[in-house]
């Protein structure tokens, strides 16, 4: 997570907070969130609106004593540098130990003796920005991110954060430094120049001018930019990430699809009222059991390492609006249908109104992905890291088929399963989609 939005303010300005009280929703990229004040104070002022953008660390309200001046602290959380010194006057907060001190920015510190006693609340930092111990690279994760990006080496940065930190604005820094001494620019050969064609030499000589549009050459107005939302760019930088360091394979199966639909319609009838099991509720419950019969696939690549997993979550590509989510359906090869039924339909519409906890979207170790309902027959999914594999399902369709030297109608399902090579080599990977087979194609077997 980079930024959020802040959603809703739960307290206003005025009230006193206390440590863990609920103060606003923050939106994330596929969530909303609590944030839970740190601190305990009077709610002097709010420095953002509800529906604001609100990078990490940014400062979202300020925290205080009743009746203190706030002038300087908004000054400095609008980009106006170090706050002056407090006036004489000024009233002072009551003292606190250091480590009650707030969250700023994206470390946890004491404020200065010369800073005014009102703290800014900031947006909590990740789990990973933990202060610095000595003898490690002090940097916070987004500089680490950003000089990665860029290409920096940080051992050739020096911080100017608390403690020397090395923060964002070290990095930009460092990269403006890298462009403006146009090394690599000098070193690059100006690209030879275009002999002319000798239809256009002829146009010239006989004094016709003739301009030819390029094909990319657009005219202002012919485009527009629609901006990515906070889940947009996220799934680009994951699914992006996951393409480029992920070596995929790709293996894929055409199954015999009516067994499961009529044990589906059976299912149904004796359901009833109770509700409705989905072609993808009976290929969740297949897949748990192919991955616990073979635990090799229900693993991931760990650097120097593989991770085999004791236990089967399910995640589930649920498409909403704004992109897409992956709820996990946990211990999937340990419900019954109808409970795995009843829990996707509930994850899928608190996915599509954004009111799914941060627990139920994290933590799968293998993905499925059905586009059957759109009549896809078949495709690829990418692979969500750190998984090592994901099941693509197209849809059941109609097609004519032998059996016994004869053609008949059947129901054919095509399933494309994606592996991650370091985890399931293709033999490895073709063997767990034999199991699945059988699941879907003797599906009493799923009740089991």
């Amino acid at each position: 997570m980079e930024e959020g939005v802040l959603v809703r303010w739960t307290k206003k300005e005025g009230d006193k907070v206390s440590p863990g009280d609920l103060v606003a929703e923050v939106e994330t990229d596929k969530a909303n969130m609590d944030f839970n004040i740190e601190d305990e104070g009077v709610l002097l002022k709010l420095l953002v609106k509800e529906g604001d953008t609100v990078k990490l660390g940014a400062p979202v309200a300020i925290i205080g004593n009743a009746g203190e001046d706030t002038t300087a602290l908004e000054a400095q959380a609008k980009g106006g540098g170090a706050a002056p010194a407090p006036k004489a006057d000024a009233p002072k907060a009551e003292s606190k130990p250091a480590d009650a001190a707030p969250k700023v920015a994206a470390k946890q510190e004491a404020p200065p003796a010369d800073k005014p006693a009102a703290k800014a609340a900031a947006a909590k930092p990740t789990a990973g920005d933990a202060p610095p111990s000595s003898g490690k690279l002090l940097a916070s994760p987004l500089a680490k991110s950003l000089a990665i990006e860029l290409g920096i080496d940080l051992r050739t940065i020096k911080g100017s954060g608390p403690g020397g930190r090395i923060v964002e604005r070290d990095v930009k820094a460092a990269a403006d430094g890298k462009t403006e001494t146009g090394d690599e620019a000098a070193r690059t050969p100006s690209p030879p120049a275009r002999s002319r064609q000798p239809e256009a030499e002829a146009e010239a000589e006989t004094g016709t001018a003739l301009a030819v549009r390029p094909v990319d050459a657009l005219e202002a107005g012919d485009w527009v930019d629609l901006p990515a939302s906070n889940m947009r760019r996220r799934i680009a930088a994951r699914l992006t990430e996951a393409k480029r360091d992920v070596p995929h394979f790709y293996l894929q199966r055409s199954l015999d699809a009516a067994p499961m639909m009529a044990f589906r319609a059976r299912l149904n009838d004796l359901l009833g009222d109770r509700g409705k099991v989905s072609v993808n509720d009976l290929v969740i419950k297949a897949v748990a059991l192919a991955l616990r019969r073979m635990p090799e696939c229900n693993a991931a690549w760990e650097g120097e390492a593989i991770r085999q997993f004791h236990r089967v979550h399910i995640g589930v590509a649920v498409a909403i609006p704004d992109g897409l989510v992956t709820p996990v359906v946990r211990d999937a090869d340990q419900k019954g249908i109808g409970a795995i039924a009843a829990e996707v339909r509930d994850l899928a519409e608190r996915a599509k109104s954004k009111k799914l906890k941060s627990h139920e979207i994290t933590g799968s170790t293998f993905t499925v992905s059905n586009l059957g309902m759109f009549n896809i027959e078949r495709f690829t999914a990418i692979i969500n890291p750190p998984e090592a594999g994901i099941l693509a399902i197209g849809g059941v369709m109609d097609v004519p088929v032998v059996k016994d030297g004869q053609v008949v109608a059947g129901k054919r399902m095509t399933v494309s399963m994606s592996c991650d090579h370091r985890v399931i080599d293709g033999a490895l990977g073709a063997k767990w989609l034999q199991v699945f087979a059988d699941l879907v194609e003797k599906p009493e077997s799923l009740a089991l």
